[in-house]
């Protein structure tokens, strides 16, 4: 069962403490009832949940509060009022749901919300708890253990009544992520009383049944209604009879079984369960499928022996019984192979004539042997544990749709999203384009692996009875452009997916993904202030292409190739020749307001700006005058969120989102708050359109075009899981053929591009700690290494983080971390470092920027290192106001002298333009390459003409070594394993974080 109960629904329990107030406790030991106390009926309708799977109770709860109440979710946001909570039972209204209805809610967390519109600005932001979010989680794992085959049948006999279940196999990597998963769980999900107190029960105790229980939903869930043709088994059938129907059916109880046969089955079961964890040890039992000659159909597996650890060598059966003596195998390898040979039968009974003979080698197949093997038997052994060697072009995407365009009628150099287009769908096979009698034809064959083009091909039954539906439904026809577009982001069907898009004219140009270098040129308008380069050029065609479509996109230009100056062109554009359009809304952060006004007067002084911030703000029928008389309106993120009524009301003709980072998380406010606002198109400024995973560029793609990527959790389904997690190729250029038309992404490091930006020098900075910093850094870490080992999930995680924090002030310098206003000189070896650095900088002549990750380091150094350098250093952090940072921004580009700039990386990491330095210096690590590139990129921008040299500092044999190393090894995935900020380190294991931590013998100079 899964427990639902209020404690982890954070929306419920703000409307229950709003609805009821606080209770007083019972006296004595009988726990209290909770104090958003709704009914477990209500409970059940606020999640979604039928009746059916779910049973409405109450449980008593052990959660941190006081006699007024428990401790709302620290996720709600709301305050807690107990100075000192303590552990106390209470009385819950709950849901327990059956696994698959559990699933079902799991599985509807990712969801976006239906009704964006209708979002209310002014009520809190909610969503699940840590708690929930976590069992998700554990509900990925489970489906995706059901996925790849790595479970096995078995027999509960817990509870009285045997029953039949499912149950995971967890070994190698499924073992480790089950260990991670332990170590990583919120406490509350032990919350609950039973024979034990609660927390009692260890955290791998409570996963595994929980884990145990999804797994037996998804593979249920996933299975066949049945798995033996027949009548159902009844009382008088044999127990294993009985025991497989139960399998798949609704109920798994096989009550009456008599305790003999209950044991025996239960035994049988155990030992093969047993025996899939045999199967990891170091050396393992390989079959490799060869396929026929040319015109034969004799396929043959060959057996033979692989050490785990070396995949590469292989040892062939015929070898092993000739007696060799070779490296690597264990001393009776006949052995290992018969006793490997004997489980891999119960798995694959096809493989059974193999063992009739003595001393097996191989077994000679045909080709419907061949195609079973390849559905079937193979994926089964291969998730037990077994090597198992395919010809290469096994797995590969069998049948697809062929989707072919033209222009009906003389409308080739004009496009419309609802003109008509001839449209025929062909089918093919990889790259070979296959005719509908020819697929007739292959529809008609009982084995569906054949040689098509000298290439053997697995089709299935519902791939080919799919295709053959598609061309007598869709063949040839006609459909609108927008029709078009949406057959082509949808990639067509799971079964059945779009493999090739062919299309002329302007809708080829757009579907091409490569519409920019295609579009005929757009010129760069009268009133443009400036020269657009070449590629910013075909920049404005596409955004002006996009536009007449009524089409959104993603300008995902790296950083420092011009976003503004194209985004500023293209409204000039539009109004060239004095035509009135609706104004344009651009949302930016705060720091970016100022960089909008100003690049609005250089490039485009005939545009009418209204600045829509603060507390002069106009509102009502002002707001909606200044709006009339305005081409561009420039908000705040938080602005947009406050005034969303008032802004929601106006009709504008296109919303911009800068740094479009901002609502790459659906479910959050901010970007519901941008959704509910309406416009003719939508717009995207962005340098990372992606940073963690591809649920991101789902969330943008929705804002620009909603609707166009289907529902989130269809995207999840046809594109993140199978790129994110089986690396599949086939779902990636699927992606990319969907999003292509609608994002345009130009790298700096693309000479084709931009040829007159200088190199960018990146190099570390090794810094030695002092005696002092080693004695502070050895203190901290023996003091926090301990809370971090007696504490549990959000409490471990803020530890862990606090750690590092300690750690990273330790490594800054000693008065970072001791706040005692004490001297700085001589007892930190990255200032040492930094001043000679800067010393030589502003001898040469040169500016630098200096980033760091914290404010109050900052405001130590400024004053420190003016003092030294008798030269100017300004200091830019969050608390300035906004005409202050303008004046410094100003100051350093414009001053001639030679300066330090120092900056605060979130106040300053994004939207400045500083190209009056050529040194960036990252005193401390922010552990983000798409952050720390963001701050690099203030000064390696267009309009720099000197080579920036970036200096990453790093303090020797402690964290900042180890945690850069880390990075380094996963750069190529750093996106999707780092994330933002520093929150994927507390995942790591206790081990993990000491040998990460620890004070090495080389720290101390």
């Amino acid at each position: 069962m899964l427990v639902v109960h209020g404690a982890w629904v954070d929306r419920l329990l703000a409307l229950w403490a709003e609805a009821t107030g606080p209770l007083a406790t019972t006296a004595g030991d009988e726990p209290s009832r909770h104090p958003f106390a709704a009914s477990a009926a209500e409970l059940a309708a606020a999640i979604g949940t039928s009746a059916a799977g779910a049973a409405q109770t109450e449980l008593t709860i052990r959660l941190p509060g006081s006699p007024r109440g428990p401790l709302p979710s620290p996720e709600s946001g709301l305050p807690a009022a107990a100075r000192r909570p303590r552990l106390m039972t209470w009385r819950v209204p709950t849901v327990l749901l059956e696994p698959t209805a559990a699933l079902t809610l799991l599985e509807s967390l990712d969801a976006a919300p239906e009704d964006e519109a209708s979002t209310d600005a002014a009520a809190p932001e909610w969503g699940p708890a840590s708690s929930l979010r976590y069992l998700a989680l554990v509900g990925d794992v489970a489906r995706d253990l059901v996925r790849r085959g790595r479970i096995l049948p078995q027999l509960s006999t817990g509870n009285g009544v045997p029953a039949a279940c499912w149950a995971p196999v967890l070994t190698g990597s499924d073992a480790a992520e089950f260990r991670e998963l332990a170590g990583a769980m919120p406490p509350v999900c032990r919350a609950v009383d039973g024979e034990r107190a609660a927390g009692e029960r260890a955290a791998a105790d409570v996963l595994r049944d929980a884990l145990a229980g999804l797994v037996d939903g998804a593979a249920r869930r996933a299975m066949p209604d049945r798995l033996l043709a027949g009548h159902r088994a009844g009382p008088r059938h044999p127990l294993a009879d009985r025991w497989l129907f139960a399998l798949t059916a609704d109920d798994p109880a096989l009550p009456g079984a008599k305790p003999a046969d209950v044991e025996a089955l239960d035994g049988a079961l155990r030992q093969w369960l047993a025996s899939a964890y045999q199967l990891h040890g170091p050396v393992r039992v390989c079959f490799r499928l060869g396929e026929p000659a040319e015109d034969e159909d004799a396929w043959v597996v060959e057996f033979g022996l692989q050490p785990a650890d070396e995949p590469a060598q292989y040892v062939p059966a015929a070898r092993i019984w000739a007696g060799e003596r070779l490296p690597g195998l264990p001393p009776r390898p006949d052995e290992v192979l018969l006793a490997g040979l004997g489980r891999a039968v119960r798995l694959c009974s096809d493989l059974y004539p193999a063992l009739q003979q003595p001393q097996p080698t191989e077994l000679a197949v045909d080709t419907a042997w061949a195609y079973t093997f390849l559905r079937h038997g193979a994926p089964l052994l291969r998730a037990a544990g077994y090597a198992v060697n395919l010809p290469t072009w096994s797995g590969l995407r069998g049948l697809g749709l062929r989707l072919t365009t033209r222009p009906a009628g003389a409308r080739a150099d004009e496009l419309s999203l609802d003109d008509r287009v001839d449209v025929r769908l062909g089918l093919a096979i990889g790259e070979q384009a296959i005719g509908e009698a020819e697929l007739t034809e292959l529809a008609g064959l009982d084995v569906p692996l054949v040689r098509i083009g000298g290439q053997w091909v697995e089709l299935d039954g519902r791939q080919l009875r799919s295709a053959l539906k598609a061309i007598e439904e869709r063949g040839t026809g006609q459909m609108t452009v927008r029709e078009v577009i949406r057959e082509v982001a949808a990639g067509g069907e799971d079964d059945l997916p779009l493999v090739d898009v062919v299309a002329g004219g302007l809708l080829g140009d757009l579907l091409s993904g490569d519409a920019d270098r295609r579009l005929a040129p757009v010129p760069t308008p009268d009133t443009f202030h400036g020269t657009l380069r070449p590629y910013q050029e075909r920049g404005l065609s596409w955004l002006s292409f996009l536009a007449g479509l009524g089409l959104g996109g993603i300008l995902a230009d790296d950083m420092g190739l011009g976003k503004t100056a194209q985004t500023l062109s293209l409204l000039l554009s539009e109004r060239a020749g004095g035509r009135e359009l609706p104004a344009t809304l651009l949302l930016c952060p705060m720091s970016l307001v100022s960089n909008w006004q100003k690049e609005a007067a250089r490039f485009g002084p005939s545009l009418r700006v209204y600045v829509h911030h603060g507390g002069t703000r106009k509102r009502d029928e002002e707001l909606a005058a200044a709006v009339a008389e305005a081409d561009l309106v420039i908000t705040t993120y938080g602005t947009a969120a406050r005034d969303v009524e008032a802004l929601a009301s106006v009709h504008w003709g296109r919303i911009v989102c800068d740094e479009a980072q901002a609502v790459k998380n659906s479910a959050t406010r901010q970007a519901r708050v941008v959704r509910a606002i309406p416009a003719q198109t939508r717009l995207a400024l962005t340098g990372t359109p992606v940073e963690n995973h591809l649920a991101e560029l789902w969330s943008i793609m929705d804002f620009c075009n909603p609707g166009l990527l289907g529902t989130p959790t269809r995207f999840r389904e046809r594109y993140r899981e199978p790129i994110e997690k089986g690396r599949d190729e086939h779902a990636a250029r699927a992606l990319r053929r969907a999003t292509g038309p609608f994002i345009l992404r130009r790298l700096k490091t693309d000479k084709s591009i931009i040829s007159d930006l200088p190199e960018k020098l990146e190099m570390k900075t090794w810094c030695s700690l002092t005696p002092e910093q080693a004695q502070l850094y050895e203190a901290v870490l023996n003091d926090m290494m301990g809370k971090i080992e007696s504490s549990e999930g959000i409490e471990r995680r803020g530890n862990v983080l606090a750690t590092m924090t300690r750690l990273k002030q330790v490594c800054n310098h000693p008065a970072h971390l001791l706040k005692n206003g004490s001297r700085l000189g001589g007892r930190s070896g990255k200032l040492a470092r930094l001043e000679e650095l800067a010393q030589e900088i502003v001898e040469e002549g040169d500016k630098a920027l200096v980033f760091t990750q914290y404010a109050e380091f900052g405001a130590l150094l400024r004053p420190y290192l003016a003092a030294h350098l008798d030269r100017p250093v300004l200091w830019l952090h969050g608390g300035l106001p906004k005409a202050r940072r303008d004046e410094l921004v100003d100051r350093f580009q414009s001053d001639d002298e030679p300066m330090l700039f120092l900056l605060s990386l979130k106040a300053a990491g994004t939207g400045l333009n500083l190209t009056a330095a050529n040194h960036v210096i990252h005193v401390d690590r922010w552990w983000n390459p798409a952050v720390e590139d963001q701050a690099t990129d203030r000064a390696f921008r267009i309009g720099q003409r000197r080579t920036v040299q970036v200096r990453k500092f790093i303090c020797v044999d402690t964290l900042e070594e180890r945690i850069d190393d880390m990075i380094e090894q996963k750069k190529a995935l750093a996106e999707r394993v780092v994330g933002t900020g520093e929150d994927w380190i507390t995942d790591l294991s206790t081990e993990r974080l000491r040998e990460l931590f620890r004070l090495g013998p080389g720290a101390v100079s």
